[in-house]
């Protein structure tokens, strides 16, 4: 089909991803911008993997669900931008139904729930961009920065330090010296720290960037060309310092010692489901051993210490993430084990585990092949899986039911209003 072609389409249902499945003379088209329902009309861009991907220009037939855009949908991930929030949330439950059945080749789990989320101001964490004088998000399937704030995905008043930062660019940084910045900030919005990534060719001596310090509402500021390179201080306290009181709002006694993270580890994004989603987590521990695979900075395993488990484990290799969770662990009391490797490496070798619960919180790429395996040869009777993919998550339940575990929940949580991408926490036993 050539590009540039412009169709008339019937829109049949939601594809994993976020475009929508119509078709043409019988071959399935990938369509942007359009709700099941519709009748539309849309040009043909590209080619992926030899299906067709377009965009609607033309709306002949519109859905009762149909909205407003308000931003660019392709700035920051807002496909679902031009959907009313309610059905969002039925099409992302469809999405799961179809991952789980083409992908994975499961029954479509039944009654999937999918906790709500406010859809402006719920982001913890953003990558920007820099460009010349520019700071924004990239646009979907392009290198081009466009305005990170009218996506309405952060805070108004993190909206308002990019805006700062901007200015301070082009009167303070130089060209290239920082190709991107990672940004964190508290639940509350109380607390916003930055990191920069420096451009490898032409690394800024860090004392230049002390000016960065001087937005307001910027606690602090590091720096590093590098993820396996050790991060330079340049100035404040360039760490988010976050209490228990909002991670476990129901905890009767909030342990004194707080969770502290940089801005470049990995944490949960939603301000306003985290509590929802750790407790829910916490909810499905059992008596005997915790180990937390991919633990991040900490906050399952330390969470679980916390409700009074004994014997916990955190596996986690990322750089980053891992000086942060040593830190949390030992400020703990060392109530928490912390083991600096690899999934992989961590189980070759290891007894199949009788007791117990195992969570497990891999990137959006899943498991590695060589830890499905490991996962399935010596798990324990429960695994507690969080996926932000339900493709990975579908192919990875499939190769751990082959193994004689079975999904005993499933429950979804919308980390990413506006986005096709949807937060799930699987209960697998066997």
């Amino acid at each position: 089909m050539d590009s540039g072609a412009l169709l008339e389409l019937a829109i049949e249902r939601p594809a994993v991803g976020g475009r929508m499945i119509a078709r043409h003379d019988g071959r399935v088209i990938l369509v942007s911008g359009a709700i099941p329902g519709e009748r539309v009309r849309a040009r043909v861009a590209h080619s992926r993997r030899g299906v067709p991907v377009a965009s609607t220009e033309e709306v002949i037939l519109a859905d009762h669900d149909r909205r407003p855009v308000l931003c660019d949908p392709s700035c920051g991930g807002n496909v679902f931008s031009h959907i009313a929030y309610s059905r969002q949330l039925s099409l992302k439950r469809e999405i799961v139904a179809d991952a789980f059945a083409r992908i994975g080749r499961l029954p479509p789990p039944k009654d999937i729930t999918i906790a709500p989320s406010f859809e402006q101001g719920y982001r913890l964490r953003a990558r920007l961009y820099v460009a010349g004088k520019r700071v924004g998000f990239l646009r979907s399937g392009s290198h081009h920065l466009c305005d990170a704030a009218k996506t309405g995905q952060l805070s108004t008043e993190t909206g308002k330090v990019i805006g700062d930062l901007q200015s301070l660019f082009s009167s303070h940084i130089p060209d290239s010296t920082i190709r991107a910045i990672d940004l964190a900030e508290s639940v509350d919005g109380e607390q916003r720290v930055i990191h920069c990534w420096l451009d490898r060719e032409r690394p800024a001596d860090v004392t230049a960037l002390s000016s960065l310090g001087a937005v307001s509402g910027i606690g602090g500021v590091s720096a590093s060309v590098r993820r396996a390179e050790p991060v330079q201080h340049v100035i404040g306290e360039p760490e988010i310092i976050e209490s228990w009181s909002t991670m476990l709002p129901s905890l009767s006694q909030v342990p004194e010692v707080p969770l502290r993270r940089r801005p470049s580890a990995f944490f949960q994004g939603n301000r306003f489901l985290l509590a929802t989603l750790v407790e829910r987590v916490l909810m499905e521990l059992t008596p005997g051993p915790l180990v937390d695979l991919y633990a991040g900075v900490g906050v399952f395993a330390l969470g679980a210490a916390a409700c009074g488990a004994d014997d916990v484990t955190a596996v986690e290799n990322d750089p980053i993430s891992g000086i942060d969770l040593v830190a949390n662990a030992q400020s703990a009391g060392g109530r928490v084990r912390v083991v600096r490797r690899t999934v992989e490496r961590y189980l070759r070798g290891k007894r199949r585990s009788s007791r117990g619960v195992w969570i497990i919180d891999p990137p959006r790429t899943g498991l590695s092949r060589e830890a499905r395996v490991l996962i399935a040869n010596t798990g324990p009777c429960r695994l507690v899986y969080v996926s932000c993919d339900v493709a990975t998550l579908a192919r990875d339940l499939s190769v751990l039911g082959g193994a004689g575990y079975s999904l005993r929940r499933l429950d979804g949580f919308d980390f990413f209003p506006n986005t096709a991408h949807v937060e799930l926490m699987a209960v697998l036993e066997r």
